[in-house]
């Protein structure tokens, strides 16, 4: 090669090298308030006054009109665990267009709402979501609920049955009990184990729910890393201690026959979430969060239930599968 052929090719690489695109920075994100401050929801978001354990609380909510014929009748919407009420914007626009009034609360210690630490249950839930139907001068209801949030509504069903009309729940925890295979761990050690996850941990962990990622999904993980990045991120990693042994400690897989509205039980062929899953032994891992197995099962020791599974689905169908898991629920409700 001669020298002008080999400062040719330095030149044409030089060239190249500047025109290459630069690897994306992931863009800042601020810091997220304790109840989410700044943070839009879909619909406007009110607060419920509430007095527990001798403090004041918030309990957020949204309360959407119908947008099509009103039918009377009024759907609840309950979260899981790692979201909160915004997530549920195409189920609440899919029932306002069908003649629902839809309420969606954040329960205390999730999304919106305000975040003690002190110790939650599901009963507890269960009558604050009680305490702000009758503030909305609502009596009956149906019940959706996804994940976590299906313990709070078969709570509130097994504590309230004459104001329930229907329950249907999607990715349901609490079908089995997890104390069972997960080996117990103190709320300080659940605290520093939520104090420790990094941003990339959060991106793994929420791709999980998912069979195939779509960007939209980010926001989820997102919210969960922009709540580590302000002041009042140690008092919420220790709030999430409150909401695993709440679910970990209080079952309601025993209970299940006792439920007597008629239930819809949805879930994704692919969801393996349970709680706990981390400190479960290679052995006992393999046996948690088979919901092909979990949702049959629960169906049949129910009164009036049905149980259904969407192949290719994770664990939240009423995003991941939209269409499919709206047709399942406008044919349950028909039939009321």
């Amino acid at each position: 090669m001669t020298l002008e052929s080999f400062g040719k090719l330095l030149l044409a690489a030089a060239v190249f090298a500047f025109a290459a695109p630069l690897p994306a920075q992931e863009p800042a994100l601020e810091p997220l308030g304790p109840e989410m401050e700044g943070f839009p929801y879909p619909y406007a978001v009110s607060h419920l006054p509430l007095a527990m354990d001798g403090r004041q609380v918030r309990m957020a909510y949204m309360d959407v009109a119908p947008a099509g014929t009103p039918n009377g009748r009024t759907a609840v919407l309950f979260h899981g665990r790692n979201f909160g009420g915004y997530y549920w914007e195409n189920t609440i626009r899919f029932l306002s267009g069908k003649g629902y009034r839809v309420v969606i609360p954040d329960q205390i210690g999730f999304g919106k709402s305000s975040k003690p630490e002190v110790a939650l249950s599901f009963h507890g839930g269960a009558d604050h979501t009680r305490r702000l139907l009758d503030e909305l001068g609502v009596d009956k209801v149906t019940l959706v609920a996804h994940s976590m949030g299906s313990m709070f509504a078969m709570r509130y069903a097994l504590m309230f049955p004459q104001r329930v009309e229907a329950l249907a729940m999607e990715g349901p925890i609490g079908l089995e009990d997890y104390r069972l295979n997960v080996p117990y761990a103190t709320k300080d050690e659940l605290a520093r184990e939520a104090a420790g996850m990094t941003r990339e941990g959060l991106n793994r962990f929420y791709r999980g729910y998912f069979v195939e990622w779509k960007p939209e999904y980010q926001v989820f993980a997102d919210v969960a890393w922009r709540w580590t990045l302000g002041p009042a991120a140690p008092r919420l990693a220790r709030v999430a201690s409150h909401t695993y042994q709440m679910a970990f400690e209080q079952p309601v897989i025993y209970e299940l026959p006792l439920i007597k509205a008629r239930t819809l039980l949805v879930a994704g062929d692919q969801d393996r979430s349970a709680i706990g899953r981390n400190r479960a032994t290679p052995e006992a891992r393999e046996s948690l969060g088979r919901f092909t197995v979990l949702i049959p099962a629960a169906a049949k020791s129910m009164p009036d239930a049905k149980g259904v599974i969407l192949e290719g689905v994770g664990h939240i169908p009423h995003l991941e599968a939209t269409d499919r898991f709206h047709a399942l629920l406008e044919e349950f409700l028909a039939r009321q």
